[in-house]
């Protein structure tokens, strides 16, 4: 596909883990272009000569804007900038894909949205289990359940040398409950189809290598209008636990469905990117009893053929921004979704700091 038959000419600000991987998908996916790579320290070097070495290279996002002329900038920066660079890039007429969250305050990440609509260009956040079909899957069958729906998630992540340094950089801006959290608040979210009423969140700082108003493992509650309910717990650090780490589970009166992940929730895999994303098998439980109150049905297993890696997923997101474009798709209500999912993230936020309940309106 190629836009007005040329390539997208896409900016990549931000050359770490995900930033890294969307280039990747640039420089591999037909109908775009990277113009150019940004970044204030050397990864935009190590990507360059991972991608070949033949890219323009700036320190500055302004700089680079005004340099390359970009179709479309892709955004994979620290959350503090997010507001400020996407507005910047829509103000100079581009499509925007943005990394998770839309930015790192409610407030903001409405201005973010609002700029897409007063500018008339396509604003998509990476939220990247929308792009994987176990999930959707998982989502699916949780239809199935009945209602109310009790959804266990998380995702512990031991981290040590780079990877602690980038954990400890994020956490400047934003805690484990937000930036990972809104994911799994996203899939509550389309699990239950109803409406957040009340959160419930605890926190703990663990280390004393971050600010003393911050804290590096958090557990969020939500409670729903149907009656659904569900947990989220995230920590980040070299102290964290190995054990129980992976958990997605989804329990309803008519049974469970869990995603089961024996290799991505093994020992050394949890601040492994891949993993984070990995499903391998949904596991179908059914609590229909005969009239000896056995149980009427075995379990089933659902092990899906199409079971992209991290590097697919991401071509899959790129690939949905480039018919964003192409074809005028409205991206309304996913941004919106992105918004919402970040609302009650920072609610869990509020919630960990004044020791409340916090009500959603």
């Amino acid at each position: 596909m190629t836009l007005n038959n040329k390539n997208l000419r896409v900016l990549v600000v931000g050359c770490g883990n995900m930033g890294a991987s969307h280039a990747t998908a640039y420089h591999t996916l037909t109908g775009f272009e990277i113009c150019g790579l940004v970044s204030t320290g050397n990864s935009k070097i190590v990507l360059n000569e991972k991608l070949g070495g033949n890219y323009s290279l700036f320190s500055d996002y302004e700089e680079a804007l005004k340099a390359t002329s970009p179709d479309a900038v892709c955004i994979a920066t620290y959350p503090d900038t997010h507001e400020a660079f996407a507005i910047k890039a829509m103000e100079s007429g581009c499509h925007v894909f943005i990394e998770k969250p839309l930015a790192d305050t409610l407030e903001g990440a409405q201005r973010v949205a609002d700029a897409a609509q007063k500018f008339g260009k396509k604003l998509l956040v990476g939220y990247i289990l929308r792009y994987h079909p176990s999930w959707k899957k998982f989502i699916e069958l949780s239809s199935e359940l009945g209602k109310p729906l009790v959804m266990r998630m998380n995702l512990n992540q031991q981290s040590q040398g780079a990877k602690w340094a980038v954990h400890r950089n994020l956490l400047k801006s934003l805690s484990p409950i937000v930036d990972c959290g809104v994911h799994y608040i996203d899939v509550m979210c389309q699990m239950t189809g109803s409406k957040p009423v009340q959160v419930n969140a605890i926190g703990a700082r663990l280390t004393a290598d971050i600010s003393e108003d911050t804290y590096n493992y958090g557990q969020l509650q939500i409670r729903f209008q149907d009656g659904s309910i569900g947990w989220y717990e995230s920590g980040w650090g070299p102290m964290m636990s190995e054990t129980a780490f992976f958990i997605k589970d989804v329990i309803g009166p008519k049974g469970a469905v869990s995603i089961v992940a024996k290799e991505a929730a093994g020992v050394g895999k949890s601040s492994t990117i891949a993993a984070h994303t990995q499903t391998e098998s949904i596991k179908v439980h059914y609590a229909a009893l005969d009239d000896q109150d056995h149980f009427a049905k075995q379990d089933s297993w659902i092990d899906l053929v199409d079971e992209p890696d991290h590097q697919e997923l991401c071509n899959r997101e790129q690939r949905y921004f480039l018919k964003s474009i192409l074809e005028d798709i409205d991206l309304i209500n996913p941004t919106n979704d992105a918004i919402n999912s970040l609302r009650i993230a920072f609610a869990c936020d509020e919630s960990v700091k004044t020791g409340q309940p916090v009500m959603l309106s």
